[in-house]
This record gives C-alpha cells, sequence and structure tokens, in this order.
C-alpha cells in the first residue's frame, strides 16, 4: 500500500508541475500584460526589423518626421501610432506579395514615441527637450533625466500644463522644494502629453 500511495504522490506532483503550474502561469502573464500600456511607435524613434530567413530585408530604421519609414519592397509606410506587433503584422502584409509566409519581429531600440505622448521641458532646465513618456513617471524623473534647475530658474514657479477632456488644465510645480531641498512633498505624477514649464527669476 505505501509503495502505490509514494508512486500516486509522484503522479500528482508531476500532474501538477506539468499542466496546472503551466496553465497558472499564462493567465499570470495575460494579466500582468494586459495590465501594462503598449508602447506606440512615433517619430524620431529607432528600431530594427527582422525578416526570418530573409536577411536582405531586414535592417535598422527611424521614423521620419512625417512618421514613416521605408525599407526594400515597401514605401513610405505609416508607422505613427501602432504598436510594434501592430507593425510587424501590417508588414508582413505587404512583404506577402513578394515573400512566401514571411515571419517578421519589429523590436524597438529607441524610444520617443507619438507627439501626443512626449513629455516637454521648455524654459529654465539645463537640457530643455522631448521626453518619452513612461509609466509611474515622476516630476522628480523628468528633472533627473533634464539635468534639473539653471541657476536662473525660478523654480517654485514651474508649471505642468496638461489638456484633459475639459480642457486646458495648469498644475503648479515646487521645483525648487524638491530638486534643491529634497522635498519629496513636492513630486508629483505625470500623465502623456504633459508640457513642464520652468519661468526664469525675476531677479
Amino acid at each position: 500500500m505505501k509503495l502505490i500511495h509514494n508512486k500516486l504522490m509522484k503522479l500528482f506532483v508531476l500532474f501538477i508541475s506539468f499542466f496546472i503550474v503551466p496553465v497558472m502561469s499564462v493567465f499570470a502573464s495575460d494579466s500582468q500584460s494586459s495590465s501594462a500600456p503598449h508602447y506606440l511607435i512615433g517619430p524620431g524613434d529607432a528600431f530594427s526589423i527582422f525578416v526570418w530567413r530573409n536577411p536582405e530585408l531586414s535592417r535598422g530604421v527611424v521614423v521620419r518626421p512625417d512618421g514613416r519609414i521605408s525599407i526594400p519592397l515597401v514605401e513610405d509606410l505609416e508607422v505613427t501610432g501602432k504598436t510594434p506587433t501592430q507593425l510587424a503584422r501590417e508588414i508582413e502584409k505587404k512583404l506577402a506579395i513578394y515573400v512566401k509566409d514571411p515571419l517578421v519581429t519589429v523590436i524597438v531600440t529607441g524610444f520617443l514615441g507619438p507627439f501626443s505622448q512626449q513629455i516637454r521641458v521648455i524654459g529654465e532646465a539645463t537640457k530643455p527637450q522631448a521626453l518619452p513618456y513612461r509609466e509611474n513617471v515622476t516630476v522628480l524623473d523628468i528633472m533627473i533625466a533634464v539635468g534639473g534647475l539653471t541657476e536662473f530658474a525660478s523654480g517654485n514657479r514651474a508649471k505642468l500644463v496638461r489638456h484633459t477632456e475639459e480642457g486646458q488644465k495648469e498644475i503648479p510645480v515646487r521645483l525648487e522644494d524638491l530638486v534643491k531641498d529634497g522635498d519629496i512633498s513636492a513630486n508629483i505624477a505625470v500623465s502623456p502629453g504633459d508640457i513642464l514649464i520652468i519661468p526664469e527669476s525675476w531677479f
């Protein structure tokens, strides 16, 4: 009886390992992937296009200011606002005219995203620039990316300009308290498309 019991336990463990655990992992990964926002391609983004078994069609490209790219056999393809997976499927359809059963992978290597999602920093930042939006990004993250404030900045008069369904909204930001004094209570979340304006000091 003990031998039969041990065999049954081993079979049960194998069943759990090969059937239950993989299924649970799939559900967990699906749950995590569905909650994360998909990256959308925009002008200035760089990515590699890999066409399986067709190295002559594989290459790196940069999205032009008009939101299009050109690759061998496919010209002036609109890519702005698409996910890498959506773009890969579209390229496959275009190449299917010339290549049998093309399999395409798009790997983004340089991120900016569409203009509507970029964070713009203007005024008295050390390096004013447009930055790609990332999930859970804050004003502190943005200030680190732009190198902080200039000596002429009036950090506590800074503001975030945000476009909402109700219209344009201005949010005061105490950058000087945050960056120079380390007051974390002045740190706030940033949304896609926000504009951070840092004015010059009056004196």
